[in-house]
């Protein structure tokens, strides 16, 4: 088992192939919740996952419906700026869930109110511009979450 990063309905794909490329670097499954903001051929992916894109763990769902259905069970941490708690102020476990919203928009409400108890946030000073780049953020709470948990399989 390892982390698993979602991200729901995700815009930009740069963001996407960066995150994709972490998850092959981490042993972290990554899940993608349609529509994508893209094709999943695009040029601008590819080129920033590298020739990591064909080592990607992956599942596509064609809705949140889809993807809760399955894994409803398990524990679901929301990244999400209006969270209270930090990243790094909860327990993570092998086979966590880590999801991410859109870069434009985060998740709609229903699925905000739904991961109310588990919402995290990543530190970052009051200002102008409203949150980090979805790709630092998941790499920053992808590796604090591995830290807990001794980077597994890691050098």
């Amino acid at each position: 088992m390892s982390l698993n990063i979602v991200l729901y309905q995700p815009e930009i794909p740069h963001n996407t192939g960066s995150i994709g490329r972490t998850c092959v670097l981490t042993d972290t499954k990554l899940h993608l919740i349609k529509p994508l903001g893209f094709s999943v051929d695009d040029k601008m992916l590819k080129r920033a996952g590298l020739d990591y894109w064909k080592d990607i763990d992956i599942t596509y769902y064609e809705s949140f419906d889809e993807f809760y259905e399955a894994h409803r069970d398990k524990r679901i941490f929301l990244s999400t700026t209006k969270a209270t708690k930090f990243h790094s102020d909860v327990e993570y476990k092998d086979g966590d869930f880590i999801m991410f919203g859109r870069e434009s928009s985060g998740v709609t409400e229903e699925i905000n109110n739904l991961f109310k108890e588990t919402q995290i946030r990543v530190p970052m000073i009051n200002s102008t511009t409203r949150s980090l780049n979805l790709a630092n953020t998941a790499s920053l709470v992808v590796y604090e979450a591995l830290r807990q948990i001794g980077y597994p399989n890691m050098k």
